[in-house]
């Protein structure tokens, strides 16, 4: 019968789950199993009869390695199981404030029986999810880069960076008004910024684009009217919210006094409305008036600009938008060329016609001093009631809203005396 097999001498005598160890000795001939204690190899090869290779399967502690023949079993020599050294694959989130107290994630692989996490060398509070995953409460720390480690009883693991942010703060929004539509471009300036996260117009995330640490534009989404506060939110924190954004509705024109004036321009057209406060320009068709004052909300006195005689539109734009359009008409200087007849009664009473151009418009028709009655046919003509008067000559001219005309003569005659 054959002799058992003895085991004098194992390389490496430790090491981890896979590893190669190589067996020397005697009596390996008709090899039927080798064992890591009660554990089969998870495979072996029997090279000659004094020389076996074997990879350890699973396992922890120290154990004893036999091999099995028909001869019977060898003598146990041992192997002592290593603690794999822990790798971390990423890091989720890889910022986070100085003030600590984010949860972090870490994956990679043999956290199992992490004894310390450390950012930098600062130690942090953790929780083993798996052998793949940790989490752990970010500690606080200076602005700036620190290296996360994860120690286990395998050892160090690498290094993974992991940025400390300021909290941001948020100086101004320019411009801080505009349409409740929303679109426009606004430009915040702060500090902390080329972190930025999200933005936020009340509770509405806004797009945006980070141009330096100190500025980013963002494209305000729509909204109601009123005021909402603009926070920036980065890995460092949220701004404290004291800078708003004013929605703005659509300025409304209801009325234009006077609704006609000179092609001249010069005179002053009040507008009346709604949303006027944060007017920019009031426009007659595309040309601005040559000045505007905003009297209050609903009220903006213009300046009305010189144009092409007609009717022309109105708008007032705000950071709103524009308003609807009321119509204006440019009037030319009204011109008289006759009185027919040229002269009357002292007693007035009598149908005088007057021609001549631009008297559309006439607001009033005087007989020297002395208002009459009129009534406008068309442009070129109307005809008007002669007032009493003393006798004489006197002056007849028309005014429209463009101005007085130049005079034609009328008399008043007495009458015949007996």
């Amino acid at each position: 019968m054959a002799a058992a097999p003895v085991i004098s001498l194992s390389s490496p005598v430790s090491g981890l789950a896979g590893t190669t160890v190589t067996l020397t000795g005697s009596g390996f001939t008709g090899v039927t199993a080798v064992t890591f204690g009660s554990a089969p190899a998870a495979s072996y090869s029997v090279v000659s009869a004094t020389r076996i290779t074997a990879v350890a399967p699973a396992g922890s502690g120290t154990v004893q390695i036999t091999v099995t023949t028909t001869g019977g079993t060898s003598n146990g020599i041992a192997f002592t199981y290593t603690a794999p050294t822990p790798v971390i694959n990423d890091v989720e989130p890889d910022e986070g404030p100085t003030a600590g107290g984010n949860t972090v994630t870490l994956t990679g692989t043999a956290f199992s029986g992490a004894s310390q996490v450390r950012f930098g060398t600062t130690t942090a509070p953790f929780t083993v999810v798996s052998a793949t995953q940790l989490t752990t409460t970010g500690p606080a720390g200076a602005a700036g880069t620190v290296t996360i480690t994860v120690v286990t009883p395998g050892g160090t693991s690498n290094g993974m960076a992991y940025s400390y942010v300021p909290a941001p703060t948020l100086a101004a929004a320019s411009p801080d008004q505009g349409p409740l539509a929303g679109g426009n471009t606004v430009t915040l300036t702060g500090s902390g910024l080329d972190h930025t996260t999200q933005v936020r117009f009340g509770t509405t995330a806004a797009a945006f684009t980070v141009l330096t640490s100190t500025q980013l534009t963002a494209t305000v989404p729509a909204a109601a009217a009123g005021e909402v506060p603009v926070t920036v939110v980065t890995p460092g924190g949220t701004t404290s919210g004291d800078v708003y954004y004013h929605y703005l509705p659509l300025p409304v024109v209801s009325a234009l006094t006077p609704s006609a004036g000179p092609a001249t321009g010069g005179n002053t057209v009040t507008v009346t409305g709604s949303g006027f406060l944060a007017a920019t320009a009031v426009r007659f068709d595309s040309t601005p008036a040559a000045s505007i004052t905003v009297v209050s909300d609903t009220r903006i006195d213009a300046n009305a600009p010189a144009g092409a005689a007609g009717t022309v539109a109105v708008t007032v734009t705000t950071p709103g938008g524009t308003s609807n359009a009321a119509p204006y008409t440019r009037l030319t200087q009204p011109a008289l060329t006759a009185a027919t007849p040229d002269q009357g009664p002292a007693t007035g009473g009598n149908t005088v016609t007057l021609t001549g151009s631009g008297l559309t418009a006439t607001t009033q028709v005087r007989y020297g001093t002395t208002p009459a009655a009129f009534t406008v046919v068309s442009d070129t003509l109307l005809t008007t009631t002669a007032p009493p008067g003393p006798a004489g000559a006197l002056a007849i001219t028309v005014s429209t809203p463009a101005g007085t005309s130049m005079s034609v003569p009328y008399t008043l005659v007495p009458p015949p005396a007996l």
